[in-house]
C-alpha cells in the first residue's frame, strides 16, 4: 500500500488559507496534490462510503430490534351481523353486536435474527473485496493527481523559462535599434535598417507575452490541481535544468515494469474476485433462508381513554421461526446465474487485456521518453549554436561589418529556435511523466 504523507501538506495549506507564500519542491508539490486534491478528496469520500456500505452488509446478519406504539379511537366502533342464538325462533334471525371498544393502545418490541442465508454468507466475504476496490481507487486517483500535478508544475517552469529566453535578446535589439536611429540622423543608415530592427524587437517583445502569459494559466492550472484557492502565490524552488539532468529521471526510460504491483492490474484482480463473489451470490439464492424472533406486546383496551386505569394492560409474547424455500422462479434464478458467469467471464478477459496495455504502454512511453530526450539533446544544441550566431552578428553589425537584414535574421533564427527548444523540452517532461504513469511509480 502506499502511504500519503499529509503533515506538512496540512501546515502549506494553513499557510496558503493566511494569505502568505507557498513554496514547493518537485516532490512537495506531488505529495500535496495526492492529500488534498479536489478529485483525491472526491475519492476519500468515496471511500468512506464504500467503508459505510460494508457495516451495512455487516448489519444484516446481527440482531434487529424494532418498537411499535399504537392507539386508535374508533369514532364508530365496527359492528357486526350474528345468528340470534339469544332467543332462537323469537324476534330476527340476525342481530347486531359490537365486539370492539372505542379505546385501543398497543406496545410492543420485536427481535429478529438472521440465522442462515447463502446471500448473506457471500456478502460477507465481498466485504473485504469491497474495502480492497475503494482503497485501490483511493491510491489510483492519489497517482492520478501526482501525475496532474507533475505536469502543471512542469508547464510552469517550462513557460517561465520561455520567457526568460525571449527576453534575453531584447536589451540587445534595443540598442542596436538606438544605435541605429542615431545613424539614420546622422545620415549613414536608412530608414529600412531601422525598420527591421524594430519588427524584429517588437516580435521578440510579443513571444515574451506570450510565454508570461502560458506561465500565468499554467499556475492557474497548478493551483486548481493542487486544491489551493486561486490567487494562492506559489514559489517553485526546483530548477528546470535540475529536474532534466536528474539520474533517476534519465534512467526512468529502462526502469522494468512491475505489472503484479501495478494498480490498474491490482483493480482489474480484484474485478475479477467481486464478479466471482456475484455468481456465487446469485448462485446461493436458491438455498434456503432461516430466521428467528421473538415479540413482546402489552395491548390495552376500553370504552374511555384512561390507558392503564380501569382496565390494565394485558401482555402477548410469542417466538418463532421462518423458513423460506425458494421452489420455482420459471428460470428467473436461473438466467441471473447466467448473466453473473458472462460478466465474470468478461471481467477475465479485461484482466488479460489490461496485462497487455499495460505492457504496451509501458513500452511505447519508453520510446516517447528516449525519443524525446534526443530531440531534446539535439535542440539544445541547436540554441547554443543559433545563439552563437546571433551574438557575432551582433557584434559584427556594431562594428559596421554586417548589415541591419543578417542581424534580423539570425535574431528571427534564435527566437524560432528557442521557441522550439522549449516546446522540445515540455515534450520530454511531458514525456517522462507519462511514463511514470505508466510504470505506476508514482
Amino acid at each position: 500500500m502506499r502511504s500519503i504523507t499529509t503533515t506538512w501538506a496540512f501546515l502549506l495549506l494553513v499557510a496558503a488559507s493566511a494569505q502568505g507564500p507557498v513554496q514547493l519542491s518537485l516532490k512537495q508539490a506531488l505529495d500535496m496534490a495526492a492529500s488534498q486534491s479536489y478529485a483525491v478528496q472526491a475519492s476519500q469520500l468515496e471511500a468512506e462510503k464504500s467503508r459505510a456500505k460494508v457495516k451495512e452488509i455487516t448489519a444484516i446478519g446481527l440482531p434487529q430490534i424494532n418498537g411499535e406504539v399504537q392507539l386508535q379511537n374508533f369514532i364508530d366502533v365496527p359492528t357486526q351481523l350474528i345468528p340470534n342464538f339469544f332467543a332462537p325462533g323469537q324476534g330476527p334471525d340476525f342481530i347486531a353486536a359490537q365486539f370492539g371498544l372505542p379505546w385501543n393502545a398497543s406496545a410492543g418490541a420485536t427481535l429478529s435474527q438472521l440465522i442462515f442465508d447463502g446471500s448473506y454468507l457471500i456478502g460477507l466475504k465481498a466485504t473485504k473485496a469491497v474495502a480492497e476496490q475503494s482503497q485501490q481507487e483511493l491510491e489510483k486517483a492519489a497517482a492520478d493527481a501526482r501525475n496532474q500535478a507533475a505536469k502543471a508544475y512542469f508547464g510552469v517552469l517550462s513557460a517561465e523559462e520561455g520567457a526568460r529566453l525571449a527576453g534575453e535578446g531584447i536589451p540587445l535589439l534595443e540598442k542596436s535599434r538606438n544605435e541605429v536611429q542615431a545613424m539614420l540622423d546622422a545620415g549613414f543608415m536608412e530608414a529600412t535598417d531601422v525598420d527591421r530592427i524594430t519588427i524584429q524587437l517588437e516580435q521578440a517583445k510579443t513571444v515574451q507575452r506570450s510565454f508570461q502569459q502560458q506561465a500565468e494559466v499554467a499556475r492557474m492550472m497548478l493551483n486548481l490541481t493542487l486544491g489551493l484557492p486561486q490567487g494562492t502565490p506559489v514559489t517553485l524552488t526546483d530548477r528546470l535544468s535540475t529536474i532534466i539532468d536528474d539520474p533517476a529521471e534519465t534512467a526512468l526510460s529502462e526502469a522494468p515494469l512491475d505489472q503484479a504491483g501495478h494498480i490498474e492490474q491490482q483493480m482489474a484482480e480484484n474485478l475479477v474476485l467481486l464478479s466471482d463473489l456475484q455468481r456465487r451470490n446469485e448462485r446461493s439464492k436458491a438455498l434456503p433462508s432461516l430466521g428467528g424472533f421473538l415479540s413482546h406486546q402489552q395491548v390495552w383496551n376500553g370504552p374511555d381513554f384512561d390507558p392503564g386505569g380501569a382496565y390494565p394492560f394485558y401482555p402477548t409474547t410469542l417466538w418463532g421461526l421462518k423458513l423460506t424455500v425458494p421452489i420455482f422462479s420459471s428460470t428467473s434464478r436461473i438466467q441471473k446465474v447466467k448473466q453473473a458467469s458472462l460478466a465474470l467471464q468478461q471481467a477475465e478477459v479485461n484482466r488479460t487485456a489490461t496485462s497487455e496495455r499495460l505492457k504496451v504502454m509501458a513500452e511505447q512511453s519508453r520510446t516517447q521518453a528516449r525519443t524525446a530526450y534526443d530531440n531534446f539533446k539535439t535542440e539544445e544544441r541547436s540554441l547554443a549554436l543559433a545563439r552563437s550566431i546571433f551574438d557575432r552578428t551582433s557584434i559584427k553589425f556594431t562594428e559596421g561589418a554586417a548589415a541591419s537584414f543578417e542581424l534580423t535574421q539570425e535574431q528571427g533564427n534564435y527566437l524560432m529556435a528557442q521557441q522550439t527548444y522549449i516546446q522540445r523540452m515540455v515534450e520530454l517532461l511531458m514525456a517522462r511523466a507519462d511514463l511514470r504513469k505508466a510504470l505506476d511509480l508514482y
